[in-house]
């Protein structure tokens, strides 16, 4: 069966890599949309479609509504897609506060949501790996996850770190927030104990970086991934848009596309 996808901030470079990754598949790019101003407005995508300005129009024929740009428009898509035959929307987004996030939860009453801050198939059995290695490891084993990105990203930590940061609160049956500590800088004094450390960098073209380690007085573990092709993220949405096409309205993830 061809599903009608709708891709916001076509033009982009994650835009483009859902693009290519729709070609010769059941899929079909219906609509997109760029910021209103934009040089690609009016271009054609193919089958007859046009670049708008609009998620509306955007979306006007799509199934399912595929987004990772930024927060506000995000949110902006989501409200307008109101009055569309949209049934579904993979939100890839990140650097949402705690606020928009429920915002996107309050869509999810009525259309099918996928809301991950990383759709790669490696990074979340990396966040499953994460999640059971801090159940199975006291609090003895001190928790430090970092991230390397491209100079271009505007967030920090990742949506994938944060994702990371999560696992491991899930892990230890805490909540991250009551468990995040501060980035290191200056005078800090001793670590707290069972604090769950970030450290970022940002550089060049890297399109993502991302390691736990666990350590203890004795050992290191370490598990990471590195993102070769901003096509993983591409194909995990396109999964994800598939998956999302035939399930009830609500706020699922990408534990509940892969089964995880």
């Amino acid at each position: 069966m061809t599903l009608k996808i709708a891709i916001a901030g076509i033009a982009g470079r994650m835009g483009q890599a859902l693009v290519n990754a729709a070609a010769g598949s059941n899929f079909v790019v219906a609509g997109g949309s760029e910021q209103p101003g934009s040089a690609h407005i009016g271009r054609e995508i193919g089958a007859g479609a046009l670049i708008s300005d609009s998620a509306a129009k955007a979306a006007a024929n799509a199934d399912v509504w595929i987004d990772f740009t930024t927060p506000l428009a995000t949110l902006a898509a989501l409200e307008l897609l109101k009055n569309t035959k949209v049934k579904a929307a993979i939100v890839g987004t990140t650097g949402l506060s705690a606020a928009q996030e429920q915002q996107i939860a309050e869509h999810a009453r009525r259309i099918a949501i996928v809301r991950a801050g990383n759709f790669s198939l490696g990074v979340n059995l990396l966040v499953g790996l994460i999640e059971q290695a801090a159940a199975r490891l006291g609090p003895d084993w001190d928790i430090e996850i970092s991230e390397m990105h491209h100079r271009r990203k505007v967030d920090a930590p990742s949506g994938t770190a944060l994702m990371m940061g999560e696992a491991a609160a899930r892990g230890r049956d805490v909540k991250l927030n009551d468990m995040r500590t501060p980035p290191y800088d200056g005078l800090t004094g001793p670590r707290q104990a069972g604090a769950i450390g970030f450290a970022v960098a940002r550089g060049g073209g890297v399109i993502g970086d991302h390691e736990a380690r666990f350590v203890s007085d004795e050992e290191i573990l370490s598990i990471g991934h590195r993102a070769l092709d901003r096509a993983i993220f591409a194909k995990g949405a396109l999964h994800a848009a598939r998956w999302a096409a035939g399930q009830k309205p609500g706020l699922y993830s990408m534990r509940d596309v892969l089964a995880l």
